[in-house]
């Protein structure tokens, strides 16, 4: 069973990634959009975006939760063109989440590896000719304003093509590879701006800027995760081998944020702090500290810092499946905004988020059970889309603003319960 946070190596660090799309990102897309100008001359200003629309690619490379975030896109996709048309294109680390989620075939997801340069670069040849052998009619960009995704996009061959333009804002270069261009809407959360995305294929690409309609509206729900039997068994077990019994309360907690922005972290010593907090006022209660294998040993040292026989570790011991059933066996979980606060919203578990250099306003978690902390700092959020998420911030006061109380606090209303009555 494949580790639920299989950590690649080094290849796509924040810097190389950050290099490699400013250095060749920018002049590719400068000579696909040249080579398109070209096309277009020849063919006498006329570009084929016209036809049946039977087969809808997303192209989503990194951040599991996104993927979570994109559902009602891909709902929309579903409706129009059928389930076994919808296709994804994601890096291989973030194909787990897509299966489980159970939206689209699992032959439709073309992923690509990352461990080794030579094999990503065979594997993306590989998964441009493929595109190209099933006839994609549509790509749906939901990369934003990457220009890896958008130089895909235009080499995948299809007609239509949806994606996010600058037009007349300051926004990073990525040259004119869209057919159909959706000027981006800071107002509306992501999980709007990729529907508008998908809406944007039925439009006239002439009609600028996209999208000429009132935002789509979503309910909120996910695809629900719903554990097998083996999976209840499996989390059981690993709980017991931790000493936890079937009738403890678990409150998760997930200290992580993706190395993609580390500035999303709040700080470590506060989570200790926090599981102090609710093991002296929840007698009943386990904290469990969750992560990925290579934040193991890191959480067993925040598991001794604590002190307490019923604060345990289970970073790098679970599946991506596995790690889903332990949100269904918990009550709580705790985490910066990254993946595990998207996914989690497929299971029964009510989730604390804490935010500060993105806003709740754009990620929030979708689902019924989440609860944001966010301090609202005047200089937050300091990452967008149009800085390709690198903030200047080395100091990120945001999440050092949120205190254990708050916290704290958050997780007893999550439990039912008052701090008030707790601390009597």
């Amino acid at each position: 069973m494949t580790n639920v946070h299989k950590t690649p190596k080094k290849l796509l660090t924040p810097s190389f990634i950050r290099d490699v799309d400013r250095w060749v990102g920018i002049p590719v897309c400068f000579l696909l959009t040249a080579f398109r100008s070209l096309v277009r001359r020849l063919r006498g200003g006329r570009e084929r975006v016209r036809g049946p629309l039977d087969r809808i690619l997303f192209i989503k490379m990194t951040e599991l939760g996104a993927t979570v975030l994109a559902w009602p896109a891909i709902k929309r996709a579903i409706e129009m063109v059928g389930r076994q048309n919808v296709y994804f294109w994601v890096f291989e680390e973030n194909r787990a989440i897509l299966e489980l989620m159970d939206i689209i075939p699992q032959e439709n997801i073309i992923s690509v590896r990352t461990d080794r340069p030579m094999q990503f670069l065979t594997d993306v040849v590989r998964s441009i000719v493929r595109i190209r052998s099933l006839r994609i009619d549509a790509t749906v960009d939901l990369e934003f304003f990457a220009r890896a995704s958008a130089i895909f996009a235009y080499l995948c061959g299809a007609r239509r093509r949806a994606g996010l333009h600058p037009f007349t804002n300051e926004g990073p270069y990525r040259g004119d590879l869209m057919t159909h261009r959706v000027a981006y809407n800071a107002y509306v959360h992501t999980s709007v701006m990729s529907a508008m995305l998908v809406g944007a294929l039925l439009e006239d690409p002439a009609d600028l800027p996209l999208l000429k309609r009132v935002p789509p509206q979503h309910d909120g729900a996910v695809p629900a995760f719903v554990p097998s039997s083996d999976d209840n068994v499996a989390v059981e077990k690993l709980l017991a081998e931790r000493g936890v019994t079937r009738s403890q309360p678990i409150v998760l907690l997930n200290p992580n944020a993706s190395d993609m922005l580390p500035l999303r972290k709040w700080p470590t010593e506060r989570f200790v702090d926090l599981a102090r907090e609710i093991l002296t006022h929840h007698a009943e209660v386990t904290v469990v500290f969750t992560g990925a294998p290579s934040e193991a040993p890191r959480a067993e040292e925040l598991c001794k810092a604590v002190a307490s026989p019923r604060a345990v570790s289970m970073a790098g011991a679970t599946s991506m499946r596995t790690l889903l059933a332990l949100y269904h066996r918990a009550s709580v979980l705790v985490t910066n905004d990254s993946g595990p606060a998207h996914f989690a919203a497929m299971t029964d578990v009510h989730t604390v988020a804490l935010f500060g250099p993105e806003t709740p306003l754009l990620y929030a978690p979708m689902g019924r059970r989440v609860t944001v902390v966010w301090a609202g700092l005047a200089c937050s959020p300091c990452v967008n889309v149009f800085n390709h998420r690198f903030s200047p911030c080395a100091n990120n006061t945001c999440m050092q603003a949120i205190t254990v109380d708050r916290v704290y606090g958050e997780v007893c209303n999550a439990l039912g319960r008052s701090v008030v009555t707790q601390r009597a």
